[in-house]
């Protein structure tokens, strides 16, 4: 019955270097089996000492582990050579092909790790802005808001991968909770009448934010005081800006509460461009002073 057990397949064969390589290990286990052996004996015969003894038992014995992964390494190296290679060509491979993944599992430890946004933010990063309604290991939705800089959603939803938070930075719109600050342009060519548009700015901006104002002052108070920051004036505000020089642009600065940005630009918007368009007023030919005097006295005549 042994006889009909054939444990190797038939036409099986050992590589020359396999063989060579195998014979060689076992003779290093035999050497180091046997040189512990014999110095263990002679360890505990001329050894008095019980703790000296322990100790140089214990270090022979690591001494001859030490030796036999030494000489392991030197029967083996060319082979852990290549198996090294294999094994750091694979994990190349595998980071080339998920590289992807990778980042966007990056980025959602990086954005969770420096609290950048919470459901609910309104953030921008490159072009993509809306409001966050979803986050994942490797995306975070959001509904859209714009087109560009208008605070109205546009029905649409974007899914951002995470990737993008490793490489890009975010911009959160909702950093206080209850009440912000909004920002927006409204431009002007030089020659228009950019002044009264400022003044009326100002008196629209100051009655719409009037019944909030001191709770707006109140709330930057204490967040202020809470993160060590200086306190913002909170009073509305409306600044020129140059971008050329024949245009000028009025930058309208506003305290807000949440969730009424829009209402409030449209608010002054309108209240501004109700009853004016601000365009330069016409100017009268004047009549040179000979030619004037000829019409007179063609007139008279």
């Amino acid at each position: 019955m042994l006889e009909s057990v054939n444990l190797i397949p038939e036409g099986f064969e050992f590589p020359d270097g396999m063989l060579r390589l195998l014979i060689s290990t076992a003779l290093l286990f035999a050497v180091i089996l046997v040189a512990r052996a014999l110095t263990a004996r002679f360890i505990r015969r001329t050894v008095v000492s019980p703790e000296l003894r322990g100790r140089w038992l214990v270090n022979s014995r690591n001494a001859f582990l030490l030796l036999t992964l030494l000489g392991l390494v030197i029967i083996w190296g060319d082979e852990l050579r290549t198996l090294a290679l294999s094994i750091v060509a694979i994990a190349v491979a595998f980071v080339v092909a998920t590289k992807e993944l990778i980042l966007c599992l990056t980025g959602s430890m990086l954005k969770s790790g420096s609290k950048s946004f919470n459901l609910g933010d309104r953030i921008q990063i490159k072009e993509f802005r809306g409001d966050v309604i979803d986050q994942s290991l490797l995306a975070t939705t959001v509904l859209e808001v714009g087109p560009g800089a208008l605070q109205q959603r546009t029905g649409r939803m974007i899914v951002i991968p995470n990737a993008l938070f490793v490489s890009e930075p975010v911009i959160n719109e909702s950093f206080t909770d209850h009440y912000g600050f909004h920002v927006f342009s409204i431009p002007f060519q030089r020659g228009d009448d950019w002044r009264s548009a400022q003044r009326n700015c100002v008196e629209s901006a100051n009655r719409h934010c009037a019944p909030y104002l001191e709770e707006v002052r109140t709330y930057m108070t204490r967040v202020s005081s809470n993160r060590g920051l200086a306190v913002p004036a909170v009073e509305p505000r409306v600044t020129l800006q140059v971008p050329a020089p024949d245009a000028i642009h009025l930058i309208v600065r506003v305290p807000v509460k949440a969730g009424e940005r829009s209402f409030i630009e449209q608010a002054i918007l309108s209240d501004v461009f109700a009853e004016h368009d601000f365009l330069p007023e016409p100017r009268s030919p004047k009549v040179q002073g000979p030619e004037a005097g000829g019409i007179d006295e063609m007139d008279s005549r």
